[in-house]
């Protein structure tokens, strides 16, 4: 009986995998996770989180088998169990009803965010009327702006919402951001606004925080370089998204936002020579690495490292999960 071998498989085409650093979490997203996680340990399950406590569908699903639950407002939570604020920020009205109700909370709230709600603060205090650039509904300018009253704060979207924004009166003008907003577009809004309003002054630091303006300029570098970018995060997660936006801007030929690998449409790889990968700031490693191992299992796949910024920042836990 003659005995065939089977035919040899195809050879793979080989395909350059490029790592954006930094990619993934940020100091802040890690702070917000171990609060939750710290907490179920101490209080035991049930914890509850108002809104999600980062923008990742995976670390919520990974939280909620630990024995968080989440909420989209405080009347949902019951007096007698810990509480935990989101990373977003919220408003004022919020830790001042969980007071009034006696509830033990925890304040997830990015170190960074709060930065930019001090600043809010003092400007009001000085008599400034305060121009926001960001997206409206987001978690964080829904928190910003519930940190003064009605009227005190103007949401700027686009540079268009800068050239139709009017003054109220002759207050003096002052100006704050988001943190997570793409670092051109900002810019492109600030020059229309400085423009008309020369006496602006500049933030006391910059808000969009260190860890989007590294990704973005990691995902620049990715995107001059390469045939396709993907991105892993959720489609809620503004940092993700400017990401997607700056890799086309920077040259890709298609961008791609995934949760995970099984989300990837192979078709998205003809004609690909260089695939560039990178993660959002909320997006946990073992995700992108899942990725590479995906494209690895159907390419010849040489992974490389883009040597980028290293960041080194922490954030405390607050002493209620320390002591």
């Amino acid at each position: 009986m003659n005995v065939h071998a089977p035919p040899p498989a195809p050879e793979r085409r080989r395909i350059a995998v490029r790592l954006a650093t930094p990619r993934g979490f940020c100091a802040g997203v890690d702070r917000a996770i171990q609060i939750v996680e710290r907490a179920i340990e101490k209080y035991g399950a049930p914890v509850y989180v108002r809104h999600e406590i980062v923008h990742n569908r995976h670390v919520v699903e990974r939280l909620k088998a630990m024995g968080a639950v989440f909420v989209k407002e405080l009347d949902e939570c019951p007096d007698d169990r810990p509480v935990v604020f989101s990373a977003h920020g919220v408003p004022k009205s919020v830790p001042a009803t969980a007071r009034s109700r006696e509830m033990l909370f925890l304040d997830a709230t990015c170190p960074l965010v709060s930065k930019v709600h001090v600043e809010a603060e003092r400007h009001h205090a000085a008599g400034r009327h305060i121009i926001l650039i960001g997206h409206a509904g987001h978690p964080e300018v829904i928190g910003t702006m519930g940190q003064l009253p009605d009227g005190a704060i103007s949401l700027v979207e686009t540079e268009a919402d800068a050239e139709r924004f009017e003054r109220p009166g002759d207050q003096p003008l002052a100006y704050a951001t988001q943190t997570t907003l793409s670092v051109d577009d900002t810019a492109g809004i600030l020059k229309v606004l400085k423009r008309r309003f020369p006496e602006l002054p500049d933030p006391h630091k910059e808000d969009i925080c260190y860890a989007t303006t590294n990704r973005q300029e990691a995902v620049k570098t990715l995107g001059q370089g390469c045939d396709l970018v993907l991105v892993v995060g959720s489609k809620n997660s503004s940092n993700s998204a400017r990401l997607v936006e700056v890799a086309m801007r920077a040259g890709a030929r298609d961008a791609r936002l995934v949760d995970d690998a099984s989300q990837v449409d192979w078709a998205w790889f003809e004609g690909v020579d260089a695939v560039g990968v990178t993660a959002g700031a909320s997006a946990p490693e073992p995700l992108i690495a899942a990725l590479v191992d995906a494209i690895a299992a159907r390419f010849d796949a040489v992974v490389t490292e883009d040597a980028g910024a290293r960041e080194t920042v922490t954030f405390k836990l607050p002493r209620l999960l320390t002591a």
